[in-house]
């Protein structure tokens, strides 16, 4: 007697290798840059970004178990994304900063712990089997991105950075960039 699919959220839950916490972790990413979108309403050039991302996010997640579905254009679209936020938010993020600020950006930040969590789930599935190195650029890239975002989306609305300063790793004083060039 086949199964109700109404007993199954996921077909491969109850399969032990990795590969199905890498796609929960995505899929709860690809869901919360939904939420993101959501939230950035206001902020048309973030929100169109987003939407560019969310099914891009679902493509890293199929990645895996299915045919790859990240191609070098894919992170070369997604290296000009951080570029471009960077570009906008480079004076606040040369030090860590506390996950804070507006709806937008603390979804965001959210958006970047789940992006994180990928990647460490990516490596769980690394030691089960051959992961291709494209998917690991992309999710840490992904990252990376998501965080410049949440950065450019708190600017956007003049909300400062709060510096986070660890007592658990010293902090070493940032080279000027004159001093760099010499």
């Amino acid at each position: 007697m086949k199964k109700d699919m109404r007993y199954i959220c996921y077909p491969f839950m109850r399969e032990s290798a990795s590969t199905v916490d890498f796609e929960i972790r995505t899929d709860s990413l690809t869901t919360r840059i939904g939420e993101a979108i959501s939230l950035a309403g206001d902020i048309p050039e973030l929100q169109r970004d987003l939407r560019y991302l969310q099914p891009m996010a679902y493509h890293l997640n199929g990645s895996v178990r299915g045919k790859i579905a990240i191609a070098a254009e894919d992170l070369e679209i997604l290296s000009g994304l951080y570029d471009a936020y960077v570009a906008e938010v480079e004076d606040s993020i040369g030090n860590f900063v506390l996950p804070q600020g507006t709806p937008a950006a603390c979804c965001l930040h959210v958006c970047r712990s789940e992006a994180k969590k990928s990647v460490r789930a990516l490596h769980k599935v690394s030691l089960e089997r051959e992961v291709p190195e494209i998917l690991f650029d992309y999710a840490q890239l992904l990252a990376n991105v998501l965080f410049a975002m949440a950065v450019y989306a708190n600017r956007k609305h003049g909300m400062e950075e709060i510096p986070f300063i660890s007592k658990s790793y010293p902090t070493r004083p940032k080279k000027r960039k004159e001093e760099k060039v010499k």
